[in-house]
């Protein structure tokens, strides 16, 4: 795969790339800048490689139709104060637009075309849209890992039009993750959370053979408490799970993974309750399991002290109420710690699991933070991303 500082000259080339901007928004307002901050450094070498950038992404599902609540305008803007230059956004139909619409003004360094997805042929990979958004550069980067799971024009379709590579960031998140999947440091664990165990079976059974460690925590636990004997009162739960429980015991057996879940938890009666720290012989039938108890934390604690290597996808609990964010604040702060010492290599993934960390202003503090949702979850089940495999 190469990558786009391979390339000699880039003066004047017109490159289109492709980026995740896909960020919260509320009223046209950002509420989470994470995935745009991450890709400043490729737009900054593209510009002091004096490059002409085209920057193609998207924003929510409209499906193929244009709606303005779905608009690139919130980020272009937010965009242009961060690079400190003017960013022309580009409204006209890709289909009548030509390379020489773009950059009328000879000063002018980066336009952004309007959400990619307002047209239906992104999403379904059409050849001819590909080739039309390939006649707009001189070559292609995809900087956008988080959308290369997926088999759309602008990710996979494109690089049959264009010499194409990898850009800084599809290239940092990528060997951050074979660190965990394929050049291990041991011992190695791997933290998980989510609310449903059915979603996350392929990560499990992937990477039981390689860790030797994984923690399993938020309301997928649940399934493996009551699939234990234990009574879980009103949490939530996934039906019809109790062989895929069976499956990862056994495999872990066979590897020698060892598989850690909740010995005591924090309960309330409702979301906005206070907690309540329970053994597992005294839940009530009116209990909401919401975060990890104190023995636990101390055993997960204990678990990434004696890691040279941590992954950590989906809090320990509904850290949304300050009240049960206490066991996801612990893990994040047991692999800061150890993490500025040196002896630990970590990275996390998720945007709950961002979001955890954001709270204590801890982003900086680990070795790498995917904002990849499904690519991230797809790559370590060990699936092939239609994004990468067309850039390779």
């Amino acid at each position: 795969m190469k990558n786009i500082r391979d390339q000699k000259n880039l003066d004047k080339k017109k490159v289109l790339l492709r980026l995740d901007l896909n960020v919260p928004l509320e009223n046209g307002i950002i509420t989470d800048e994470t995935r745009i901050n991450k890709i400043l450094p490729t737009i900054k070498f593209l510009l002091d490689k004096k490059a002409q950038i085209i920057i193609i992404s998207h924003v929510g599902r409209p499906k193929g139709k244009v709606n303005q609540d779905f608009s690139l305008r919130p980020i272009c803007k937010n965009l242009e104060k961060k690079i400190n230059k003017k960013i022309k956004i580009i409204i006209e139909d890709i289909f009548k637009l030509t390379k020489e619409d773009l950059f009328k003004d000879s000063n002018s360094q980066i336009v952004i075309l309007e959400n990619i997805r307002f047209y239906e042929e992104e999403e379904k990979n059409d050849t001819s849209f590909a080739k039309k958004l390939a006649s707009l550069g001189d070559l292609f980067v995809n900087d956008a890992f988080s959308c290369s799971h997926r088999a759309h024009a602008s990710v996979n379709k494109i690089t049959e039009f264009l010499p194409s590579f990898a850009g800084l960031q599809l290239e940092t998140e990528i060997n951050a993750l074979k660190k965990v999947t394929s050049e291990i440091k041991k011992p190695i664990t791997c933290i998980i959370g989510g609310s449903k165990i059915s979603t996350k079976i392929g990560i499990i059974k992937n990477l039981i053979p390689k860790f030797d460690n994984i923690i399993i925590v938020g309301g997928m636990a649940n399934n493996i408490l009551l699939h234990k004997g234990n009574d879980i009162g009103k949490s939530i739960k996934e039906e019809n799970c109790e062989k895929i429980i069976d499956d990862i015991f056994e495999n872990s057996k066979n590897y020698s993974c060892t598989i850690t879940y909740p010995e005591d938890v924090a309960v309330g009666k409702n979301l906005n309750d206070i907690a309540e720290v329970k053994t597992l012989n005294d839940i009530n039938n009116d209990d909401l399991i919401l975060d990890i108890g104190p023995n636990t934390i101390n055993r997960i604690k204990n678990i990434i002290k004696i890691s040279k290597t941590v992954l950590w996808n989906g809090p320990a609990g509904y850290f949304e109420n300050p009240n049960f964010a206490i066991g996801s604040h612990e893990i994040a702060n047991e692999i800061i710690k150890r993490n500025k010492d040196g002896l630990v290599y970590s990275v996390i993934g998720g945007g709950d699991t961002i979001a955890v960390i954001n709270q204590i202003n801890g982003i900086q503090e680990f070795n790498f933070v995917s904002t990849a949702g499904g690519a991230f979850l797809e790559y370590l089940e060990g699936k092939e991303l239609p994004g990468i495999k067309a850039l390779n």
